[in-house]
């Protein structure tokens, strides 16, 4: 008899989530392939789009609809493409693992179908290790990630967020910089109301129309563009 089977699959970041990412795709694809190889019928997709694989499988909406599937069809086995996609967290991973065999669920990792029904000691421990091993990849990317951010912001001054006025309108910011200076002529330093005024009079204003205010031109003198 054909076993049925549900397909889990997830992804932690919001930048793989949507049309034109491949991450989902990926995983379904490798999901199919091997259930299609071992003569398994996929009977319904879950799907967790931007949760963390450190997040209890218990609190995933897509998992704990599969688990409310599974209580009423009889279904008692879960692919997902890896182990990580499952749950990165190590203890996750065991903790989850361990519900799901208590529940009577066989959870098949595609790329490795024998991790978690092997229960030999050396399975056990490979388990362990190949668990330990993607929860430290992932504190690693987090903070890779932290850093460039870090890195980023001060070398720019900002990192995430809206654009600056010195990123969409440098020639702008330039001008702002002139009419900041001391006047040549008497040595006096215009108000920042008196630099948004002369900003509008040669063409710089809100989208509106209006000039803008002084708490946008201090903004402006704070930002550095290329000469």
């Amino acid at each position: 008899m054909t076993v049925k089977a549900l397909a889990y699959y997830r992804t932690s970041s919001a930048a793989n989530v949507g049309d034109g990412k491949d991450s989902a795709r990926r995983q379904a694809e490798a999901v199919k392939a091997y259930a299609l190889k071992a003569g398994i019928e996929i009977v319904g997709e879950f799907y967790d789009a931007a949760v963390s694989g450190a997040d209890p499988i218990d609190t995933r909406p897509g998992f704990a609809d599969m688990l409310a599937r599974i209580a009423g069809n009889g279904v008692r086995t879960i692919l997902v493409e890896s182990p990580d996609r499952f749950a990165r967290d190590l203890m996750v991973q065991l903790t989850g693992h361990d519900m799901l065999k208590r529940m009577g669920i066989v959870l098949i990792p595609v790329s490795a179908p024998d991790h978690f029904t092997d229960d030999t000691p050396t399975a056990v421990l490979i388990r362990q290790v190949l668990g330990a091993v993607a929860q430290f990849d992932k504190a690693m990317t987090v903070a890779k990630l932290r850093g460039a951010r870090s890195r980023k912001k001060a070398a720019a001054g900002k990192c995430e967020g809206r654009k600056s006025h010195g990123e969409t309108a440098p020639d702008m910011v330039r001008a702002a910089h002139r009419l900041a200076r001391k006047n040549p002529k008497n040595g006096k330093v215009r108000s920042l109301r008196q630099i948004a005024e002369e900003l509008a009079a040669i063409g710089y204003t809100k989208p509106d129309g209006a000039p803008f205010g002084p708490q946008s031109v201090a903004n402006m003198l704070k930002q550095r563009v290329a000469s």
